[in-house]
């Protein structure tokens, strides 16, 4: 009976699969570097309220060009396809 390798591929597979694997948290433990789910996050600048509504603000326009520039791009896009459409002969 000649199973080509099959069978071999198989029980090789099986034992790679049941050896212990470390997850990335122990391998960080286990090299000495500290980790923590606590950490805190330094902002050297603080922007102030006023600041905050201004650059709100000017993403919400550049936001709404680009929205309006896709709009009329596909618009064209659209009208210059049916009218390519239109004359095509089936």
């Amino acid at each position: 009976m000649s199973f080509g390798g099959a069978v071999g591929a198989m029980i090789t597979s099986l034992k790679n699969n049941k050896r212990d694997r470390k997850s990335a948290l122990k391998k960080l433990k286990d090299s000495g570097v500290e980790y923590s789910d606590k950490t805190e996050l330094h902002f050297e600048n603080e922007a102030s309220p006023m600041e905050l509504k201004k650059i709100r603000e000017k993403v919400k326009e550049e936001n709404r060009k680009i929205i309006i520039r896709n709009i009329i791009i596909m618009t064209v896009i659209m009208l210059i396809a049916i009218y390519f459409i239109g004359f095509a002969k089936f």
